[in-house]
């Protein structure tokens, strides 16, 4: 089930093509072959959004190796991981634990969120709750990603979206994609936060399906 560099990227490269033809962006940019594989989404209104491809979020690559492009508004990795060595969840901690060190490392940069989804999600290999919401782009059918919200630095304070009231705009657009509105968008949006508690530090992250459905780890 494992898919080639070449199958990620048409993987992905549909899923935005069909964003755009549904409406949901306004413009899209595919990276040129040889460059960063960084997809460039225009929404209008909002500005330009960064969608950074990667793989299995376990490995350096994939998770400390990349820049913000400055003409982005938001930026995001999204991880396409088709190891079934740990569970979903299990993949995005370790991909968590890795950026958690670049969040507090000497980095211009930082992340608006996360994503982890491609062509095995939904699919018996790794089925998913959010099924119901599943849409079909040239001919793959899929659900909505996993999407995680990130938190921004900030000085003088001991917990970074800890509580997950940061907010952030693109989110909204790809859950829109497949039929969620924006108001209940948050509740199929997670996120990531960390706290400073006496000399410790602690990661939060929590997954959203739905109404009343959640799952949280920390660490």
């Amino acid at each position: 089930m494992s898919a080639s560099v070449a199958d990620r990227k048409l993987f992905l490269a549909n899923t935005f093509k069909g964003m755009r033809a549904a409406g949901v962006i306004d413009g899209l940019e595919q990276p040129k072959y040889g460059d960063d594989t960084i997809y460039r989404l225009t929404i209008n209104g909002f500005g330009d959004v960064a969608v950074i491809q990667k793989g299995c979020p376990d490995g350096k690559h994939s998770s400390v190796q990349w820049r913000a492009p400055e003409w982005a508004r938001e930026t995001y990795l999204w991880w396409l991981c088709d190891s079934m060595r740990y569970s979903p969840g299990g993949h995005v901690a370790k991909g968590i634990n890795r950026l958690r060190q670049r969040f507090f490392g000497d980095y211009p940069d930082t992340l608006d969120g996360v994503i982890f989804h491609n062509h095995l999600c939904g699919s018996g290999q790794r089925v998913c709750p959010k099924i119901e919401h599943a849409v079909t782009f040239d001919d793959v059918t899929t659900p909505p990603p996993c999407v995680f919200v990130m938190p921004d630095r900030a000085d003088g304070v001991t917990d970074w979206n800890w509580d997950g009231s940061q907010q952030r705009f693109f989110p909204r657009v790809l859950l829109g994609a497949f039929g969620i509105s924006p108001e209940q968008a948050p509740l199929y949006t997670g996120h990531v936060g960390f706290q400073l508690r006496a000399g410790t530090l602690r990661t939060t992250i929590t997954s959203r399906f739905g109404p009343g459905r959640t799952t949280t780890s920390r660490s």
